[in-house]
């Protein structure tokens, strides 16, 4: 017997019954996927989905992209990894435009060592003090068995169609949405299963990946005075981009708070062997984009930045600049739209506390279906924080009210 108050259940409000043995069940078995992107498992795991909605009793689209098609689209988001293969999938629960469209990705970022995890391997799902472990609890498969919950719950009262869309390489550009929507799956609203740590996100900061190149002069460590390390060049470039971030989110504009936008060095490598003086770094990183920013102009900005680095080895040597990866716009619900308060009611009837619109400082797909017309917020269970980190992990209860929030929204939009 799971307790009432895990299944979140509050007095005076009348909750939708969420079977947590069945979403502990789903969320083992597509945890089990180790679907990193680029792999097989990324394939494997579309395959489980469309036989779990298939037994829900969704109509299912299961089809392989066109990979050559998509990527010479000239809106093609980018990718960050090798891929092959790719599927999509969607279950729908009758004909015409649904009302309303729930999304979840299913693709992971490696977990990392195994055994920095504490006492339990990444694609097995552990709990402990009311919360369940593994690779991608929270970022987002946790959501992604809350929406099949919801199905479950209140699917077969609905009159109105509604669509579950599960989608691969959100991870890495957006590939799986940017499929979805090519193959003409759309809708009147879309709430994606994103984890929002109890607020709902109404819009999205964009960002692109960059590559960065200095180039020095190589000698014998020994003879250092007659070289130029690109390490201390990268110095000046450092300083430029730490300016930059700074002048762009001097004043963000509401719904976003401090520093939406920033700029991130994720990596940086250099030179090739211990008493060389190395004359090449490369960096590579994550850029913030402003919404209603276009990437042309964000583009711009940062080569203009670099470009006015004040060191005379640049003028004959200038720093690379090449944009490598995916590329995430800006996106956000309309000012207004009837679809933040009807989400906001429904989280409401789920038991959150009353929720507010927030901005988000990364990219999602959220500005895909936005892009494509399609009124769009996120929320679900866990925080940002807690994806990607070793030891990834979910409140259960957040899982299950996120799950009762579903069913109230379709039960709003459909019932």
């Amino acid at each position: 017997m799971v307790p009432r108050d895990l299944l979140g259940w509050h007095p005076g409000r009348v909750g939708i019954p969420i079977d947590v043995d069945l979403v502990r069940r789903d969320l083992a078995q597509i945890v089990s996927y180790a679907s990193v992107g680029g792999s097989e498992a990324e394939s494997a795991v579309q395959r489980w989905c469309a036989a779990t909605m298939q037994g829900l009793g969704l109509d299912v689209d299961l089809w392989p992209f066109d990979l050559d098609a998509l990527r010479a689209d000239p809106d093609y988001p980018g990718e960050e990894v090798e891929r092959e293969e790719a599927w999509g999938c969607v279950g729908t629960s009758g004909d015409g435009t649904p009302r309303l469209i729930l999304n979840g990705h299913v693709d992971v970022v490696p977990p990392g060592e195994h055994e920095w995890w504490t006492g339990h391997d990444p694609w097995y799902l552990h709990e402990s003090g009311g919360r369940w472990y593994g690779r991608g609890v929270c970022d987002m498969k946790g959501g992604v068995v809350a929406i099949l919950a919801a199905v479950r719950a209140v699917g077969h009262q609905l009159e109105r169609p509604f669509a579950v869309h599960t989608v691969i390489g959100e991870e890495d550009g957006g590939l799986g949405t940017f499929g979805t929507l090519k193959r003409g799956h759309t809708g009147e609203a879309c709430l994606i299963a994103e984890p929002t740590a109890g607020q709902i996100v109404s819009a999205n900061a964009g960002s692109l990946t960059f590559r960065l190149e200095v180039r020095g002069k190589a000698t014998h460590g020994s003879m250092a005075g007659y070289g130029i390390s690109a390490v201390d060049l990268y110095e000046h470039v450092r300083m430029a981009l730490r300016d930059l971030d700074a002048r762009r989110n001097a004043n963000p504009p509401a719904p976003f708070e401090d520093r939406p936008w920033p700029i991130s060095v994720g990596r940086v490598q250099a030179g090739d062997w211990p008493s060389t003086v190395p004359d090449l770094l490369v960096a590579e990183g994550r850029f913030g984009t402003m919404p209603g920013e276009t990437f042309a102009e964000a583009t711009a900005a940062f080569e203009a930045a670099i470009a006015a680095v004040d060191e005379p080895w640049f003028r004959e040597h200038p720093v690379e600049v090449t944009w490598p990866g995916g590329r995430f716009a800006a996106g956000s619900l309309p000012s207004g739209h009837p679809f933040g308060d009807e989400t906001v009611a429904a989280a409401i009837e789920a038991g959150f506390d009353r929720p507010t619109l927030v901005g988000a400082p990364y990219g999602s797909d959220l500005r895909q279906y936005a892009g494509a017309g399609v009124p769009t917020l996120q929320l679900g269970p866990g925080v940002i924080d807690q994806a990607h980190a070793v030891d990834e992990s979910v409140p259960i209860d957040e899982v299950v009210r996120c799950a009762e929030a579903y069913a109230h929204l379709l039960l709003t939009r459909c019932g």
